[in-house]
Order: C-alpha cells, then sequence, then structure tokens
C-alpha cells in the first residue's frame, strides 16, 4: 500500500522504518524537516506538507502529541483532508481524547474519507523493535484493509470496536494503568526507604510476583531514578491522565485514584519535571514523604 506519514518524534520515526521495511511505499512530512530527511536516505519521498503526504496515499497515519497538534496537521491549511484521497484512510497513532477521536471520524465522514484510530502502547525501543501493541477500532472493513500495516509496526494487534473513538478509551484507560503503577511503585520505595529497607530487592521480588515487563522496566527506572531522556515526558503523562478524566465524567463514572494522579502529574510540572520521564512522578511522592 502507498503509505502517507506524519510526525516523525521518536516513536513515529520507528514506526515509519518499520513500514518501510515491510515493503510499503512510504511519503513521509515532519515540520522539522531533518528528521523526514532522515528517512529519505532510508528510501521514503519526501512532502512539503500534509497534504502532499497524503494526495497520492491509500493511507496516511499521524503519529503526534496531542489533539491541538493532529487538529492542525489534519484540518489546518494544507492538512490532511484537503490531499486524502475519497475513501483513503487516516489511521491516528497518536494518544488523543474521546471527543476529538469523535470530531476526526465526523471530519473524514464527511468528506468521504475513512478514519481508523489505532493508537499503540510501546516506549521507542518498542517501536524500533516493532513490538508495540496495537489497538484499532473504525469500520470492519477499513481496519482489515489497514490490517497488514497494523502488524507492520506492532507484535500484536486488538480490536477495540466499530467506533474509532473506542481504541482511544481503552488506550486512556491502560495509561491511567501504568500511571497508577507508577504511583505505587513511587509510594512503596519512600516507606520502604524511610524504613532502611533495599527497595531494589523489593523491585525484585514484585519482579518474580507479577512477572511483568511494564513493572520490571518501570520499576527499575523509578528505583534507580533514571528519569532521563524520557521514554514518555511527564507533561504528556499528565495530557492523558486529564483525558481519562474526562472520559470518566462523559460516562458518570468515578475514577477518585486518577484524580490523586493528577494531582502529583501537576506538582511534577511545578517542580520543573515536563520534559523527564513521567516515571519521575516518584521525585513528588518522595518529597511529600520528606525524602530528597
Amino acid at each position: 500500500m502507498k503509505i502517507g506519514f506524519i510526525g516523525l518524534g521518536k516513536m513515529g520515526s520507528a514506526m515509519a522504518r518499520n513500514l518501510l521495511r515491510a515493503g510499503h511505499p512510504l511519503t513521509v512530512y515532519n515540520r522539522t524537516r531533518g528528521k523526514a530527511e532522515a528517512l529519505s536516505r532510508e528510501g521514503a519521498r519526501l512532502a512539503d506538507s500534509p497534504a502532499k503526504a497524503s494526495r497520492d496515499s491509500e493511507a496516511v497515519f499521524t503519529m503526534l502529541s496531542d489533539d491541538a497538534a493532529v487538529a492542525e496537521v489534519v484540518f489546518g491549511e494544507n492538512g490532511i483532508t484537503s490531499g486524502l484521497q475519497n475513501g483513503a484512510a487516516h489511521i491516528s497513532a497518536s494518544t488523543i481524547s474521546v471527543a476529538f477521536a469523535r470530531r476526526l471520524e465526523a471530519g473524514h465522514r464527511d468528506r468521504g474519507q475513512v478514519f481508523v484510530s489505532a493508537p499503540v502502547f510501546g516506549r521507542p525501543e518498542a517501536a524500533e523493535n516493532k513490538k508495540l501493541i496495537v489497538l484499532a477500532a473504525g469500520p470492519t472493513e477499513a481496519v482489515e484493509r489497514c490490517r497488514p500495516l497494523l502488524d507492520a509496526i506492532g507484535r500484536q494487534t486488538f480490536l477495540a470496536g466499530s467506533e474509532p473513538w473506542q481504541a482511544n478509551a481503552m488506550k486512556l484507560c491502560g495509561n491511567f494503568m501504568i500511571a497508577s503503577m507508577l504511583e505505587t511503585f513511587s509510594e512503596a520505595f519512600a516507606a520502604l526507604r524511610k524504613a532502611r529497607v533495599d527497595h531494589h530487592l523489593f523491585l525484585e521480588m514484585m519482579n518474580e510476583l507479577f512477572g511483568s515487563p511494564v513493572y520490571r522496566n518501570y520499576g527499575a527506572t523509578v528505583a534507580d531514578e533514571k528519569f532521563e531522556p524520557a521514554g514518555f515526558a511527564l507533561r504528556l503523562g499528565l495530557k492523558d491522565v486529564r483525558q481519562v478524566l474526562e472520559l470518566a465524567q462523559d460516562f458518570s463514572t468515578p475514577m477518585p485514584f486518577a484524580s490523586v494522579l493528577r494531582d502529583h502529574l501537576l506538582s511534577g510540572m511545578a517542580y520543573g519535571q515536563e520534559n523527564l520521564d513521567w516515571s519521575s512522578i516518584a521525585r513528588v511522592v518522595a518529597k511529600n514523604a520528606g525524602l530528597t
């Protein structure tokens, strides 16, 4: 399939590279042109606008930071909607709000285009190694048509439903679970440090108990306080927790622990941690416990 790809940060570049490796002709656009030029040396074509990246594509991916960035690329001047062909698909891999996913679906439908939401779980190294978990939702025929592309970027794809926003609801709740794990590690480590118990030994025990790579990797990051370089910035974690609270409100579902996470992440912002990894929520918990 002829593919466009817009948004070539650490995650997007790795995903685009895997599409190239799978043999898909790729046209790329990035606001910072140097990142696109790096992929052009591997066989991608360069475009100078989202519209041009979309024009001859059967599907175009976006991998961007938030609702505002996606809105600019999709609906802005020379945006995706002005270039995407009738019946072609926009595949959004970004973590966006449920409300905005609904807006994207309606905007593309009005123009005879297709919208598939396909957010992913995984850090940049997982993206490089094609080990992302993909959540896909949208019209059944469109999702099946795009499945070879989803298989090219991840190790497993889960179908979340026939409405695109359902994948975003799953992604936000998944990120809530990861953030909750970061908070519980942070609180347990703070208590153990004050009790003069080896928190690294505690992590080893937890890894035996849960057997999860997410616990192992994030637990080590928190235990060792390795918050740079950020795999996922704290400011983006705050955005996702805010969006899961919006989801909860829309469906009248109390999520009291999400409110705790929002406040701790907001404290991290106040402490200047916005560009540290979101696991640096541990610093907020440690300060609350009187630790340095």
